[in-house]
């Protein structure tokens, strides 16, 4: 895949609960829209009342599903998975939905989020004869609402039981041969909205998965409720009693597309927003403000708006080039943003550029595109970011980098503008980033800028993508 240094999201949720409608189609269509928080493979599970269903493979949403596959797919509820992997590795074994069978039938269930706890489970239902399929944590959650199924035959008696075992974040659309069900974490870190399709209900990730197909955005699952909706309609049930709000606020800055809405607020203003702060917290003098696209446009939207600066586009993107499977040699993986940004000499030649970015990792990539505009006869190039210095990696759900890998982590503003090469660097502030949000720091997990983690994380085990890799075999699932 693209060796970039950007955060990187877990993966994006669909669901849909419609008589008489092709929701193999509906999902197909809702995976699409969410495609941008994965990239990396793909899944349907289709009930018909009787009969769980489920093709996955890896690749796009596109490549996946066929018009063949999809008229096999029949039924009328669903749920659909697109996939970045943070636990367990891209292959075959880890793509989603995850089915299982029980003794009230089968049940897939598709996850969005990281558990910091998976490994203790795991080790404790291996212990009780418990045998795994695939190598991430989401199965871990499967495992365990299916032992509970087998105790006790309510659907929602069984969630509740493994909720009260994982901790960490979690999303989840699941499915059973008569019902859709959608089940949020108590801090609701990762997002999960509900819509309406006529008479029909639809679960997704984003907002952005429902004008596609002509569903109307209701209200967003609520952290640590269970929502049930199936012949009798819907039904909202108490997960946890104890919750405590807090929205991963890299969705605001990056991962939720810009038509998208959280906390009822469409997230291109929020991000405009961003850049306005900015300016008034980092202003320079300057000629032209100029995006790193596609995350940047928004801020730098604003941030010319505010400052006065004129904006253009500087940098031409590629956009099939992130997503490509063929590894680029060591001289171009060295200057691998070559791959992907195309400067516009005549445009940016002589002149003093603000850039604006929405964060800064590891500092690879934002070194690469100062060099690029630098080389492509750039005056100055004053480096925005519309986010706070990024110190502490993230266990709930985002593939960022390690401590020690982050450019802020261990070094001053000033010490990773030199690194980067930039004339200047300037970050929004947290307070800034709230502000623009418009919504109290208590709603907002944080914890990549000021290391405070809402859910604790163990001390004895690093959480790393591969945690529970061991040889196995693949299989393509159906």
């Amino acid at each position: 895949m693209w060796n970039d240094d950007s955060p990187r999201e877990a993966c994006g949720l669909f669901g849909v609960y419609a008589p008489g409608e092709d929701v193999a189609r509906l999902t197909y269509f809702g995976l699409f829209a969410l495609q941008h928080r994965g990239q990396e493979s793909a899944g349907i599970a289709v009930s018909d009342g009787e009969r769980i269903r489920a093709y996955k493979d890896l690749g796009l949403v596109t490549r996946v599903f066929t018009e063949p596959v999809l008229q096999s797919l029949e039924g009328y509820i669903a749920v659909g998975h697109t996939r970045y992997s943070t636990t367990g590795s891209s292959t075959l074994r880890n793509v989603q939905p995850i089915t299982c069978s029980t003794e009230q039938g089968n049940i897939a269930v598709a996850h969005n989020g990281n558990l910091v706890n998976a490994h203790i489970l795991r080790m404790q239902l291996e212990a009780e004869g418990e045998q795994f399929e695939s190598t991430n944590d989401s199965e871990v959650i499967v495992r365990l609402i299916a032992r509970a199924l087998d105790e006790d035959d309510d659907i929602v008696n069984a969630i509740r039981a493994m909720m009260r075992q994982v901790e960490g974040a979690y999303s989840l659309a699941i499915l059973t041969p008569t019902q859709l069900i959608g089940v949020r974490d108590p801090f609701g870190v990762r997002p999960l909205s509900l819509g309406r399709l006529d008479d029909s209900w639809v679960l997704a990730s984003e907002t952005c998965a429902f004008p596609p197909i002509g569903a109307e955005y209701v209200r967003d699952v609520l952290p640590g409720e269970i929502v049930v909706i199936d012949a009798s309609g819907l039904r909202s049930y108490e997960g946890l009693p104890d919750t405590h709000e807090a929205l991963c606020m890299f969705e605001l800055i990056y991962f939720a597309r810009p038509d998208s809405h959280l906390y009822g607020r469409l997230l291109y203003e929020v991000r405009r927003r961003m850049g306005r702060l900015l300016a008034q917290e980092h202003p320079v003098e300057a000629d032209l403000v100029i995006p790193v696209p596609d995350s940047g446009t928004p801020a730098a939207v604003g941030y010319a708006a505010e400052s006065g600066i004129p904006y253009g586009d500087g940098l031409i993107k590629n956009r099939y080039a992130p997503r490509t499977f063929i590894q680029p040699d060591q001289r171009l993986r060295e200057q691998s943003v070559r791959l992907k940004l195309t400067p516009l000499r005549e445009v940016i030649a002589g002149k003093r550029l603000v850039v604006v970015d929405d964060s800064i990792v590891r500092g690879t990539t934002t070194r690469q595109i100062v060099r690029l505009l630098f080389e492509a006869g750039a005056r100055e190039v004053h480096m925005r970011i519309n986010a706070p210095p990024i110190r502490f990696p993230c266990h709930y759900g985002i593939d960022m980098a390690t401590q020690r890998e982050l450019a802020a982590a261990h070094h001053t503003v000033e010490d990773v503008r030199r690194q980067i090469g930039a004339t200047s660097l300037g970050y929004l502030s947290i307070e800034g980033l709230l502000k623009a949000a418009g919504q109290p720091r208590h709603r907002f997990c944080l914890a990549c800028f000021n290391g405070e983690y809402p859910i604790p994380i163990p001390e004895d085990v690093e959480l790393v993508k591969e945690i529970f890799e061991t040889p196995f075999a693949s299989s393509r699932a159906t």
